[in-house]
């Protein structure tokens, strides 16, 4: 009878370990700077990991996302999440997150503001000086004067 009692607590206790998720334990991906890049990846995305290559490699790319806060979510993940979308604080999982923000291909990159507002979304891979082109595409504000298409093609991406 006290080995059931030790195994019943044991199990409850285990339980408890792997289902709570501490406060502190939450990604929280509400940014600080005026602008933010959600990266939403998948496990067996071979263009996400040649992202994360070149976030790591990439020193030119290292240096135009100063300013821009980065973040990555996991598709397969339930991993808690706080974010600030469509002008309001929210609470959910990773992959609740990715099905709200409609990503569906990976890479999939979600540009946004302080206030939670989606400035861009790119479904997809793209090359560094691409990806250093979109970048300040966002921090001077061009979207707000011109499409990221005329964009790419002006002398400022070549």
């Amino acid at each position: 009878m006290v080995g059931f009692i030790y195994a019943l607590l044991l199990g409850v206790l285990l339980v408890n370990l792997s289902f709570s998720s501490p406060e502190g334990k939450k990604k929280v991906i509400i940014p600080k700077q005026k602008y933010a890049l959600l990266i939403v990846e998948s496990k067996s995305c071979i263009y996400c990991k040649q992202l994360d290559k070149d976030l790591r490699t990439d020193r030119s790319l290292q240096e135009s996302l100063k300013g821009i806060d980065l973040f990555k979510v996991l598709y397969e993940s339930y991993s808690p999440v706080v974010a600030n979308f469509g002008g309001r604080e929210f609470k959910t999982s990773e992959r609740n997150l990715v099905r709200k923000l409609r990503a569906t291909s990976f890479p999939n990159l979600i540009f946004y503001d302080r206030e939670g507002n989606i400035i861009l979304q790119i479904p997809g891979y793209l090359e560094p000086k691409h990806l250093r082109c979109v970048i300040t595409y966002v921090k001077e504000e061009s979207f707000k004067k011109m499409k990221l298409q005329d964009y790419m093609k002006s002398d400022k991406c070549v």
